[in-house]
């Protein structure tokens, strides 16, 4: 048996990589063809083919981006229509598909997928794996969502975007209401991503459950991957249901069954049932992976732990367990009957405890702290607030007669973005700016991101706070005009002038991305060290850029926080001293474990998707031939070697087989064998792996 050993340096102990006994050596390894998989890719190819982790979470990021772009385009649009009284930029139908389309967008192909990038990107290293549990799966979510995101967007060109709004109320949604193909790219659409959001959460479960380095129990993992731990178990419950929703309405629309049909005795209100048991969970969904970023940057930036770590990750499962109770505070309005209302009155109030408690603890962890207003301070900072002027305004949902008032005003818009904008989208910039240099090595410009956030700032507030105003006025939401003489014309231009504001933030935010990429490729910024922020945790022990296979040695963790306590310990007095800098106890990042090779499959596979997507709206016979493409995928994906034989022939491009990570991991938190019994891990110091 070969034996490949990490040599350690003196931040933590030895981790021997065993190579199985009649295991095939790299050099020795059959390529089988057309099922080999690539080797030494480059460019655009080492992207297109990869299953590293990382580098699929920086792809989610750059898809969500783009999409916030189209998003953006998409309303600013629709604040252009309503800038003056009986606007006419828009036609009604046109008005109607692009607050549809922006609605989904947002939720579905923005928010999501940049909490999937931090979730990707961070939680292995966060828990001191090399990978996730199954990387082609991993592979299989990010090209899966990029294709359902762009069969969605299709619509456009092919008869127009779907136009029932996000939430898609049947019987509305129905062919005698909305006869385009618009509707049919929506429910197909959001298929398709609904697969790539269950495949990532199957990964992630099995990821964070399985492989956490030695040590590292459930209340030591970062809050972070924490609030992603419990957002995969929301998806892996909400997602069924949405399915089950949009998999009725494709068959009413595409073969005239009667699930939504109300003139064959269908119930109304089933359609809003399942959408909002899967809608207010989603919500969660989006808020959480925030909530976690926050809860790891106020802490590096006041130079405290924390304040009640257990009861903020208490609190979160706490949000997790009770937005199942919750749904039905969308449809007071419906006819419920009084008892069903006053049941989700009470839970709807008793959801903001937990919510109310981490907002507490965030700024105790603030309170007399050595404050560092750095740009992640200042967006993580901004969520708290305007949180928390969301959640105050969703509290007063809970009261039905208020409720009642306001359901369908421009109200509940203001809400709604307080919540997501003011809320995921802040925390998801902290993150942004905060894991920035651990991803790419480098720091984006300081005086660029203060503007970034103040413009950010200002032009949502300048949108969104005079949309409490008009809704409490009466505007109507989702009507394309209002009359001159309805008293909403003022409030309807200061929201449109802080749309551009945002939008002006936006475009620093691309600027200060490309320009100083373009800085650092002609080395006019400096190399970002492995430890920037003072951090406390994982992440933040390696290099910067985390190199490709995360780890030198599988890390021993003794407390929460672990690596800031390497850095600090408390004196004879009591008083925290540094003993050592993080830069110099970081791990070099010099050594080449094997990891998993990439692959061709799951882009091939992906590509299957919406085919049948396209068939089912169009012609069978394309349905037909995306199946073939997708059992034919399958089967390549069987027949593909564990091993790359051209791999450990050289570092750089991947130099990896499936053997140290592979795509069926049986637990551990270094990883063991893909099934073939390639490669296994143990640790110096003799402890088991994982718990």
């Amino acid at each position: 048996m070969a034996i490949i050993t990490d040599q350690p340096d003196s931040a933590g102990p030895s981790t021997e990589l065993e190579v199985a006994d009649g295991a095939p050596d790299h050099d020795d390894a059959p390529r089988t063809g057309v099922f080999a998989r690539p080797t030494h890719a480059t460019g655009w190819r080492e992207w297109l083919f990869t299953v590293d982790h990382k580098k699929i979470g920086i792809m989610y990021g750059a898809a969500a981006l783009f999409w916030f772009l189209v998003g953006g385009i998409e309303i600013g649009l629709v604040r252009l229509q309503l800038w003056a009284p009986d606007g006419e930029v828009l036609s009604a139908d046109a008005y109607n598909q692009l607050f549809t389309m922006h609605g989904v967008t947002m939720v579905f192909l923005v928010i999501m997928p940049l909490a999937n990038a931090f979730a990707n990107y961070l939680v292995p290293l966060q828990i001191g794996a090399r990978d996730v549990a199954f990387p082609r799966m991993n592979a299989l979510g990010l090209w899966i969502f990029v294709f359902g995101g762009i069969f969605l967007n299709l619509s456009w060109f092919l008869g127009g975007g779907a136009d029932g709004g996000w939430f898609a109320y049947a019987p509305n949604t129905g062919m005698a209401f909305s006869p385009s193909n618009g509707m049919d790219f929506y429910a197909l659409g959001l298929q398709i991503a609904g697969i790539a959001s269950l495949l990532g959460a199957l990964n992630l479960l099995v990821t964070i459950i399985n492989m956490r380095c030695p040590g590292m129990t459930l209340l030591r993992m970062p809050v972070f991957t924490w609030m992603i731990l419990v957002v995969q178990f929301l998806l892996v419950f909400a997602l069924p249901v949405i399915t089950v929703a949009l998999v009725l309405l494709t068959f009413d629309r595409t073969f005239d069954s009667n699930f939504f049909n109300v003139e064959a005795g269908a119930d109304p209100l089933l359609w809003q049932h399942l959408f909002w048991i899967f809608g207010h969970p989603e919500v969660y969904i989006l808020i959480l992976p925030a909530f976690g970023v926050v809860s790891e940057t106020l802490p590096v930036f006041s130079r405290k732990p924390l304040f009640g770590y257990p009861i903020v990750v208490l609190s979160g499962a706490a949000i997790g367990f009770m937005g199942w109770g919750v749904w039905a505070h969308h449809m007071f309005t419906a006819g419920m009957g009084p008892v069903s209302v006053a049941a989700f009155s009470a839970t709807t109030m008793f959801i903001a405890v937990p919510t109310g408690v981490k907002i507490l603890n965030w700024i105790a962890t603030m309170w007399a702290g050595k404050v560092r207003f750095t740009v992640p301070m200042m967006f993580s900072v901004s969520l708290v607030s305007m949180f928390t002027i969301g959640g105050l305004s969703g509290v007063m949902h809970a009261v039905a007669p208020a409720d009642t008032q306001q359901t369908d005003t421009y109200f509940i818009v203001a809400h709604f973005h307080y919540v997501l904008v003011g809320g995921a989208l802040m925390g998801m910039f902290a993150g942004l700016y905060f894991w920035w240099p651990k991803a790419f090595g480098y720091h984006l410009n300081d005086r660029l991101g203060r503007w970034h956030f103040w413009l950010m700032l200002l032009g949502f507030n300048v949108t969104f706070g005079p949309m409490h105003i008009v809704g409490l006025q009466g505007m109507a939401r989702r009507h394309s005009v209002y009359g001159e003489f309805d008293g909403f014309e003022f409030w309807n231009k200061i929201a449109t002038i802080g749309y551009f504001f945002m939008f002006i933030a936006m475009t620093i935010l691309a600027v200060n991305i490309f320009r100083t990429w373009g800085r650092y490729r002609r080395g006019l910024e400096p190399q970002a060290e492995a430890d920037p922020w003072d951090g406390r945790t994982l992440e933040w022990a390696i290099p910067s850029p985390a190199p490709e296979h995360n780890f030198d040695y599988v890390p021993v963790v003794s407390d929460v926080d672990d690596f800031w306590h390497k850095k600090y310990q408390p004196d004879e007095t009591g008083k925290l001293r540094r003993i050592a800098y993080g830069n110099d106890i970081a791990q070099r990042g010099d050594q080449h474990p094997h990891l998993p090779s990439p692959s061709y499959w799951p882009i091939v596979l992906a590509v299957g998707l919406p085919l049948i997507g396209f068939g089912l709206i169009y012609n069978l016979w394309i349905a037909g031939i995306g199946l073939l493409l997708l059992v034919g995928a399958m089967y390549g994906w069987s027949l593909e070697p564990a091993t790359d034989p051209d791999a450990g022939h050289g570092h750089g491009d991947h130099g990896h087989d499936d053997g140290g990570h592979g795509d069926d991991h049986d637990g551990g938190p270094d990883g063991h064998d893909d099934g073939n019994g390639v490669l296994t891990s143990s640790t110096s110091n003799g402890e088991a792996a994982g718990d």
